[in-house]
């Protein structure tokens, strides 16, 4: 359980917000948002941006679920990881590389299960969250396995979003 209470399930006000909320979620509200739902302003900026982070970036599916498993392994964000492994697997990665992923230093290494497009965004994952300053060779491995400065600004921004879930949801202990 969460370190505070979290909002009820069936909450209705502020109607505009909650109702912009369960459209995004398929219409349930998730244990993050009703954490969230405290601060309706809060919820209402990152409702409209994970929005467009889940659904219009460029990003492909499976990279992408790929970088935000890797963020909750390295945050330890055990919500995030439980939630996002079954759409990695679901965007074509695989069970046993969502076990590989739990050692990130063993991940980065096994060509046998990861394609190098895969070990780049590994690698950019986790000095990104882990370090914060992405080193040069990985920057550029980073650069070369998306192909365009749009696809690296996306993944990028996908990776710097997703810490932002993992470091609430660690904060408030929601595993």
């Amino acid at each position: 359980m969460a370190r505070i209470p979290l909002v009820p399930l069936d909450l209705k006000e502020p109607k505009e917000i909650v109702d912009a909320v369960r459209k995004r979620r398929g219409g349930e509200l998730s244990e993050l948002d009703r954490l969230m739902l405290y601060s309706p302003a809060f919820t209402e900026g990152y409702n409209f941006f994970l929005g467009k982070v889940r659904n219009n970036l460029t990003t492909i599916p499976k990279l992408r679920e790929l970088a935000m498993c890797t963020v909750a392994v390295v945050n330890k964000a055990d919500y995030e990881y439980n939630a996002h492994l079954p759409l990695f697997v679901a965007a074509g990665g695989s069970p046993e590389q969502g076990k590989a992923m739990l050692d990130l230093e063993g991940a980065i290494k096994n060509t046998a299960l990861f394609d190098a497009t895969e070990i780049a965004v590994l690698r950019l994952t986790i000095e990104m969250t882990r370090d914060v300053k992405v080193s040069q060779e990985t920057f550029e491995l980073a650069q070369k396995a998306m192909g365009g400065y749009q696809e690296l600004v996306d993944l990028i921004g996908t990776i710097a979003t997703y810490n932002l879930v993992s470091r609430f949801l660690v904060a408030f202990e929601l595993h």
